[in-house]
C-alpha cells in the first residue's frame, strides 16, 4: 500500500485516506497491546494454578493450612481466565477491524479486485445488462460496493444492482445512505459482528423453521405441566422435611410421566429441531443489537428498525429468551440433574416454551432478517459514498426520458486514469451514434454511463460531478459472445439480447440502450440495415441511448431525422510508433483508423 504522503494533497479521497490510516494504525495499536497483555496474563495464569497446586498439597498433604487457604487462587485463577478470554476475543475485534480498514483504503486505491466478495453466484448471462456492465465478479461494481457479511445482505444489494427501484423507493435509499455515510464507528461495528454472523447464519434455514412452527401448546396443558412441577416439588420437599407425603407424590410423578409420554414426540421434534436454529438467532441477535440501540433519523431507516419488534417486544429481547431457553435445554444432559428435571418435567416444559416462542415470533424472523439485511446494503452503500466524497447524488427528474451527465467517469477506474465526458440523451437528442478506432473509449463510454445509471438506480451516489436522469430500464449489448453448450454463435446471441432489450420498451419506464459494435458480426450491408430498424424500433418506442460503431456507414442513422440522432466520437494520434489516446468525446463522426497502425504496432507485416 503506498504511504499517505504520496498522495495528492488536494485529492478529494485524501481526508479519507487520513481517516482510514489513523483508524487502521489505531487498531493495530490496540490488537498489539490487548495480545502483549493477553500473553503475560496466560502466564500469571500459569504461576497462579501452580500456587494453587503447591497450596492444594500443604492443605491435603501436610494439613498446616486450613481448606479456605484454596480460594485465593482458585478465585484469582477464574479472574484470570475470564480477564484472557476478554483479551484475545478484544484482540481478535482489533485484528479484524484494523483488516477492515486496510479494505477500505485498497477500495479508496482501486486496489480491491480480488480482496473483497465478488458475487459470482449472482451472475446471470441472460440479465439484460449485469456481464455487459461488469455487475459481478473479481474487480466488479459489486466487489467495489460490498460490505456486507450475511448472505442476505449481499442478496439485497446485488438485487438493487439487478433491478432499477421506483423513485419513491430511491429518494428513500439516498436519505439513509446519506445519514449512514459518516456513521463510520457504527458500520465497523457491523461489519465486525457480521463478520461473525457471516460463518454460522443460515437464513432461509432460519426463515423455514419459523414459518413451520406448530400450533403452540394450550394454555391448559403448559398450566398443567407447571401445576405438576410445583406439586413435586412442594412434594418432594416435604418429605425430605419429615412430613410423610411418599404417596402423594409418587402420584404427582405418576401423573407427570403420563403428560411426559403424551408429549414425547413434540418434546423429541423440539429437540432436534431447535439446536441449529438457536444458534443462528443468537448470530443474528448481534447485527438485532446493534440496529436497536443505534440513534436513527431517516425515514427509511427508522423503518427498518421498526421491524425489529414484535409482539410488543423487541427483536433482541426475543431473541436472547429463545437462547436462555436453548440452554436450558442443554441442562438436560446433565446426568446429576437428569433426575430431578424429569420430576419436575424440565424438559417437557422448555419445549412447551420454546414451541410457544416458535408460534408467536416464527413469522417475524423473515422480516428480522430481510431488515439486516437492507440494513447491510445501506451501509454498503453508504461506505462507498464516504469514500468517494467528490461524487455527486444523482437527480431523478420526471417526465420524458433523460439522461444528462457532467464529467461522468467509470465508477471501477482509479482516478488517476478516469476520463470524464459529458453526455445528453433527450427527447431532443435521442440517439448518439459513437464511431471511433480501435481501443479509442467507445465501449468505455457506455460502460460508464451503464454503471452510473445502476448506481442512480441503485440508491448510490455516481461517478460524474452531476447526473440528472429520469426512471429508466437499461439494456446493453456489449459483451455478448458465443455459447459452446448452448449451440449459439456470436450473432445468434447478440440478436436475442436486442429482441431482449425491444423486449423491455413494452414496460412501464422507458429504455435506456447501450449497443456496443451493434451487429459486427455480419457484413456491411446486412450490418447497416439491420441496426438502423433495430435503432429506429427502440426509438419510436420511447427509448434513447448510444450505439457505438466502426463502420462509417452507420453514421448516416443520424441523416435521418425522426430519430433524433447526432455524431460523436473518438480520435487517437499515432506518435512515434505508439498510439496515443485522450478517451476525449468530440461532436461529428471519426475521419481516420488506426487498425492498419495497430497491426503493425505488434509487428505484423501489413
Amino acid at each position: 500500500m503506498p504511504p499517505s504522503s504520496t498522495l495528492d494533497a488536494a485529492a478529494p479521497s485524501a481526508p479519507v485516506h487520513r481517516e482510514y490510516e489513523r483508524r487502521r494504525d489505531d487498531r493495530r495499536a490496540r490488537a498489539a497491546h490487548d495480545g502483549s497483555l493477553a500473553r503475560r496474563i496466560s502466564h500469571a495464569r500459569l504461576l497462579v494454578f501452580l500456587l494453587g497446586m503447591v497450596v492444594a498439597g500443604i492443605v491435603f498433604g501436610t494439613q498446616r493450612l486450613p481448606g479456605s487457604a484454596l480460594w485465593p487462587p482458585a478465585l484469582g485463577f477464574v479472574a484470570l481466565v475470564i480477564w484472557h478470554d476478554r483479551l484475545l476475543r478484544r484482540h481478535d475485534d482489533a485484528d479484524r477491524a484494523a483488516a477492515w480498514y486496510d479494505d477500505g483504503l485498497a477500495r479508496v486505491d482501486a486496489r480491491f479486485a480480488g480482496r473483497g466478495t465478488s458475487g459470482e453466484r449472482f451472475r446471470d448471462p441472460e440479465h439484460p445488462y449485469a456481464d455487459d456492465l461488469d455487475l459481478f465478479g473479481v474487480g466488479s461494481l459489486f466487489e467495489l460496493l460490498c460490505r456486507a457479511r450475511t448472505k442476505a445482505g449481499e442478496a439485497v444489494l446485488a438485487n438493487w444492482l439487478r433491478t432499477p427501484a421506483a423513485p419513491e423507493a430511491l429518494r428513500a435509499r439516498q436519505q439513509a445512505v446519506a445519514e449512514l455515510r459518516d456513521a463510520i464507528d457504527l458500520r465497523e461495528e457491523l461489519a465486525l459482528a457480521g463478520e461473525r454472523v457471516a460463518a454460522g447464519l443460515h437464513a432461509d434455514a432460519l426463515t423455514a423453521w419459523g414459518h413451520g412452527a406448530p400450533p403452540a401448546p394450550s394454555r391448559l396443558l403448559r398450566t398443567a405441566a407447571f401445576g405438576l412441577a410445583l406439586a413435586s416439588g412442594i412434594s418432594f420437599g416435604a418429605l425430605f422435611a419429615g412430613v410423610p407425603t411418599l404417596i402423594p407424590w409418587l402420584f404427582v410423578l405418576a401423573l407427570s410421566a403420563v403428560l411426559a409420554a403424551a408429549n414425547r414426540s413434540r418434546v423429541r421434534r423440539v429437540l432436534r429441531e431447535t439446536d441449529a436454529p438457536a444458534r443462528d438467532l443468537e448470530l443474528l441477535g448481534e447485527l438485532v443489537a446493534i440496529l436497536e440501540r443505534a440513534e436513527l433519523q431517516a425515514p427509511r431507516l427508522v423503518e427498518l428498525r421498526g421491524l425489529l419488534r414484535a409482539e410488543g417486544e423487541t427483536a433482541s429481547h426475543a431473541i436472547a429468551r429463545l437462547e436462555r431457553l436453548a440452554q436450558l435445554l442443554d441442562a438436560r444432559r446433565n446426568q446429576i440433574f437428569a433426575p430431578i428435571g424429569a420430576a419436575l418435567l424440565f424438559t417437557t416444559q422448555v419445549a412447551f416454551a420454546i414451541d410457544t416462542w416458535r408460534a408467536r415470533h416464527g413469522r417475524a424472523l423473515r422480516l428480522w432478517i430481510d431488515a439486516v439485511a437492507e440494513f447491510e446494503a445501506l451501509a454498503s452503500l453508504a461506505c462507498h459514498a464516504y469514500e468517494h466524497p467528490d461524487d455527486a447524488w444523482p437527480v431523478l427528474v420526471p417526465g420524458p426520458p433523460r439522461l444528462e451527465t457532467r464529467a461522468a467517469g467509470h465508477p471501477l477506474l482509479p482516478e488517476s486514469r478516469c476520463v470524464r465526458n459529458d453526455v445528453r440523451l433527450d427527447e431532443a437528442q435521442r440517439v448518439l451514434v459513437v464511431s471511433g478506432s480501435n481501443m479509442s473509449g467507445k465501449s468505455t463510454l457506455l460502460r460508464t454511463l451503464g454503471s452510473n445509471v445502476v448506481l442512480a438506480l441503485a440508491g448510490a451516489p455516481v461517478r460524474a460531478q452531476a447526473l440528472r436522469l429520469s426512471p429508466l430500464a437499461l439494456g446493453a449489448s456489449i459483451r455478448v459472445g458465443d455459447s459452446l453448450q448452448e449451440g449459439h454463435s456470436r450473432f445468434y446471441s447478440e440478436i436475442r439480447r436486442l429482441r431482449q432489450i425491444v423486449d423491455l420498451t413494452a414496460g412501464p419506464s422507458p429504455v435506456l440502450f447501450l449497443l456496443d459494435e451493434v451487429l459486427h458480426g455480419t457484413n456491411s450491408h446486412d450490418r447497416r440495415i439491420g441496426a438502423e430498424a433495430v435503432v429506429r424500433s427502440l426509438v419510436e418506442r420511447g427509448a434513447i441511448g448510444l450505439v457505438t460503431t466502426h463502420d462509417l456507414a452507420l453514421a448516416k442513422l443520424a441523416e435521418s431525422p425522426e430519430l433524433h440522432a447526432a455524431n460523436v466520437h473518438f480520435e487517437d494520434a499515432l506518435i512515434d510508433g505508439h498510439m496515443h489516446f485522450d478517451y476525449k468525446m468530440r461532436p461529428g463522426v471519426v475521419t481516420r483508423s488506426n487498425a492498419i497502425e495497430l497491426m503493425r504496432a505488434v509487428g505484423l507485416e501489413v
